[in-house]
């Protein structure tokens, strides 16, 4: 068994909780494990992208030993589009 944290945040709250998870295991196997999804209904761990230490990886990413698996919202815009209309205005 190796541990390896799940996190998820919203603007408001974030959460971190520690999982012991079988050496092999993926990062989706790691999200499932930690029941994150109960605590946060909007995760789809079929779209939702995830990193691991803020690095984005693909769901079959094989864990290490103190890995941290983050899972993020989606984009609400574009940020280089926000960045052009903010460098546009002055």
């Amino acid at each position: 068994m190796i541990q390896v944290e799940v996190t998820y945040a919203q603007p408001d709250k974030q959460l971190i909780l520690t999982v012991n998870v079988p050496e092999g295991s993926t990062a989706r196997e790691a999200a499932e494990l930690s029941g994150i999804v109960r605590k946060f209904p909007e995760i789809d761990l079929n779209t939702n992208p995830m990193g691991i230490f803020g690095h984005q990886v693909k769901p079959d990413h094989v864990l290490r030993e103190n890995d941290r698996v983050e899972l993020y919202r989606p984009l609400l815009c574009d940020p280089k589009e926000v960045r052009r209309r903010r460098a546009k205005k002055g």
